[in-house]
Order: C-alpha cells, then sequence, then structure tokens
C-alpha cells in the first residue's frame, strides 16, 4: 500500500503556520493524576488542564515524560488525548505524544487526528540500536501516515546529526519542528544550524533551566513540567526571553532552580515525582506514581513543600 501524498510546499506553510507559532511558546506537558485505585483520574486531569489554561498556557503535550507515557497503558493514553481536546477546546494548540513501535505510534498519530488534534511530538526510540538511516525511517513512517499533522520529533540521541534531520524535513514537510533535549547547547547550536535553522521551530527540550542557553543558540520555544505548579513563573520566563532580557529570565531561572535540581538528580529519577509532590502539597492531585518511579521520602517531601511555599509567598 503507497503512502498518502503529502501537501505541496505551499500548502504545507500554510497549513502549519499556526502550528508553528504554538511551538515557539511554553508546551506545557500536564501531569497524569492518579486515584486511589491507580486509575487515570479524569476529572483532576481536566482540572489542571484548565488550570494551565485559566493561567494563559496555550500548548498542551498529552503524554509527554511528564504524564508518565511510558506507564500508561494504550487506553489510558487515547482517554487522555480526548480529555485534553475536551476541556482545551479552542483555547489552545495540542501536540499528542506519540511513540514506541512503529504501527503503534501510527495508530496513535491517527487516533490525534481523528480526535481532533494538529500536531503529534514522537518520543525519542527507545530500541537500543539507533542508527541515523534508522531513526529517520522511523519518523518518516509516522509522518507520511498523517501528512495533515504537524510533527515534532523529541532528540535525546547526541548522535542524530542535523544532516540527518536536515534529510527528514526534505523527504516529510510535515516535520515542522524539534524538540532538542541534548544538554549541551554548543551542540545544539551546531545541529540547528546544519539542519536548518529556520526550516524547523527549535523547543528546548530541557525546560526552563536550559531554555536561556537555548534561546540564546536559535530556540523559541520551551518544554515545562514545573508549568503545572507556577504557570505565572514559566510564563514569565518566556516573556523575558521572547524580549531578549537574559537578565530577567536569569531571575527566574535562579527562583526554579533548586526545585529543578531535585528533580533531576540522580539521572532524573525523581522527574516527575517532585511535580506531582508539588501538586500535592498545593492539594491539587494526588502523589501517586506509577513504577519504575517512585514516591518522595518524607524528607524530601518536606524540601518540596518548603519551595512551593516561598513560591506562594513571592
Amino acid at each position: 500500500m503507497t503512502a498518502p501524498a503529502g501537501p505541496t510546499a505551499a500548502e504545507s506553510a500554510e497549513l502549519f503556520a499556526v502550528q508553528r507559532a504554538a511551538l515557539a511558546d511554553v508546551v506545557a506537558i500536564p501531569v497524569t493524576p492518579f486515584d486511589a485505585e491507580d486509575r487515570l483520574d479524569q476529572d483532576t486531569y481536566r482540572a489542571l488542564v484548565r488550570r494551565l489554561l485559566d493561567a494563559g498556557v496555550r500548548t498542551l503535550t498529552p503524554n509527554g515524560n511528564t504524564s508518565e507515557f511510558y506507564s500508561l497503558t494504550p487506553e489510558e493514553r487515547r482517554l487522555e488525548v480526548e480529555l485534553t481536546i475536551a476541556e482545551a477546546g479552542r483555547e489552545a494548540r495540542i501536540i499528542v505524544g506519540v511513540g514506541q513501535e512503529v504501527p503503534t505510534a501510527v495508530a496513535a498519530a491517527v487516533h490525534a487526528r481523528e480526535a481532533g488534534a494538529r500536531m503529534v511530538m514522537v518520543h525519542q526510540p527507545v530500541h537500543p540500536y539507533v542508527s541515523r538511516d534508522g531513526w529517520v525511517d522511523y519518523h518518516r513512517h509516522i509522518a507520511r501516515a498523517v501528512p495533515e499533522l504537524g510533527v515534532v520529533p523529541y532528540i535525546r540521541n547526541p548522535l542524530i546529526s542535523g544532516a540527518a534531520i536536515a534529510r527528514l524535513g526534505e523527504e516529510c514537510p510535515n516535520v515542522i519542528g524539534v524538540k532538542y533535549a541534548v544538554p549541551d547547547p554548543v551542540r545544539f547550536a551546531a545541529v540547528a544550524r546544519d539542519a536548518g535553522l529556520e526550516r524547523f521551530v527549535w523547543v528546548a527540550g530541557l525546560a526552563e533551566l536550559s531554555a536561556p542557553a537555548y534561546f540564546a543558540c536559535g530556540a523559541t520555544g520551551f518544554t515545562s513540567g514545573l508549568v503545572n505548579v507556577v504557570p505565572e513563573v514559566s510564563i514569565e520566563m518566556l516573556h523575558a526571553l521572547r524580549a531578549g532580557d537574559y537578565p530577567a529570565a536569569m531571575k527566574v531561572w535562579e527562583l526554579i532552580r533548586p526545585f529543578e535540581e531535585l528533580r533531576a538528580e540522580r539521572q532524573s529519577a525523581n522527574n516527575v515525582t517532585v511535580v506531582k509532590e508539588a501538586l500535592a502539597a498545593l492539594g491539587l492531585c494526588r502523589r501517586d506514581i506509577r513504577p519504575p518511579s517512585a514516591p518522595l521520602p518524607e524528607a524530601e517531601r518536606d524540601a518540596v513543600a518548603a519551595i512551593v511555599e516561598g513560591w506562594d509567598a513571592r
């Protein structure tokens, strides 16, 4: 069976202009709250999404890593997409996280399209053996299955070159952005320029602490899990970076550093755990988290609560 034909270059430019603008923003990754029976808590999830929207967040990625993508069942991932779209309506642009083996990723992308989303973010392949050609093939299969959707590869592998990204963009015009999460701003600057600084929207995929350095090198948006807790702080950093006011951005950086460093400890073992703990301290959701993540020890819970209390008094 032949792949569906994609839009022309002119059609792509018009079709994806709004989606490109949505990537040049705070790209919020909502958490997935669970109830006492370890089920996706639908009412709480919608309330958390509503809180983001009311704070001015306009780009959402259900089924991102902060959503515990790899611990959700396929049914839960589909439900999360539907809940997000039902709550956000026309208030936000939705970038659905998809991934795993090609058929599963394609099915998730098709579901996202049918549910009303207009973009997908492709999680990094978790196969232990990833070649550059295989990386391009993987994303090509997904992008060509949904030519009308904007596609955003999520890159954590420093071996993925700018040339590989450029090749994917040439073959798939609906690949409109890149979520770059290699912790090396020099590498990012080189990859972005080799791939095409203007061809793609570059999203700093390591959140607020990396955003100033990556914006200086060409990023125009950043992802955030922190935004679940204090959305106004993430938006404050975005405004500073858009204005080129790096001293103001670094004031935000200093404010959030203790929280983000707790998330980054032990190779980000508590990345989502700390966010959920903060939300629990605010009374917004339960702290429950699924393996292979784990709840925080009591002492670290107190540290998170103290940080959140300090933000509240700001």
